[in-house]
């Protein structure tokens, strides 16, 4: 088996300034902290000896090589990231950044959204990447706008009940 992965989808590159914060400060504790800390437990388990049968070794070789892996991410994506900060100048469009309501017309449930970069989504609070499917189907969406779109469960029709911008 090969190292070789296939390169993964273009996302789009912007990000919020608190998800922007929160990489570098990611990429600051693995480069300035973890590291470190593997370096010298990797070194105390390459001192005891024989290193093929050493467990504690091989472990510690595996997770250098995951802070490593992802240090290498963050670097690049840092550079290739732009920082949206500024509400849109047509606050009462959907467009990144936005907080919104929608109401799901076959049920009438009401869900609350917030658009934001791929390298920041949180399904737990709401956080949705512009990249998928319902972003892309709200973008430029005003209040009282309907639209379908294809979800994994089908196709969904929703309407638009508000939209807002964190300052």
């Amino acid at each position: 088996m090969s190292r070789w992965r296939p390169p993964g989808e273009k996302s789009t590159a912007l990000i919020t300034r608190e998800g922007h914060d929160r990489l570098k400060a990611e990429l600051d504790d693995l480069w300035r902290i973890r590291r470190p800390e593997v370096v010298k437990a990797l070194a105390a388990a390459a001192a005891e000896g024989d290193r093929s049968e050493n467990a504690e070794y091989t472990y510690r070789k595996k997770q250098l090589g995951e802070i490593d892996r992802r240090v290498r991410y963050l670097s690049k994506r840092l550079e290739a990231l732009r920082v949206v900060d500024t509400a849109p100048s047509d606050p009462e469009a959907v467009f990144f950044g936005a907080t919104i309501e929608l109401e799901n017309l076959a049920s009438g449930e009401v869900s609350r959204y917030r658009i934001v970069g791929p390298d920041e989504t949180d399904a737990t609070l709401g956080w949705i990447s512009i990249d998928s499917p319902l972003a892309r189907a709200l973008l430029k969406k005003r209040v009282d706008d309907e639209f379908a779109v294809e979800l994994p469960a089908g196709i969904t029709h929703f309407v638009l009940v508000d939209v807002s911008y964190v300052g």
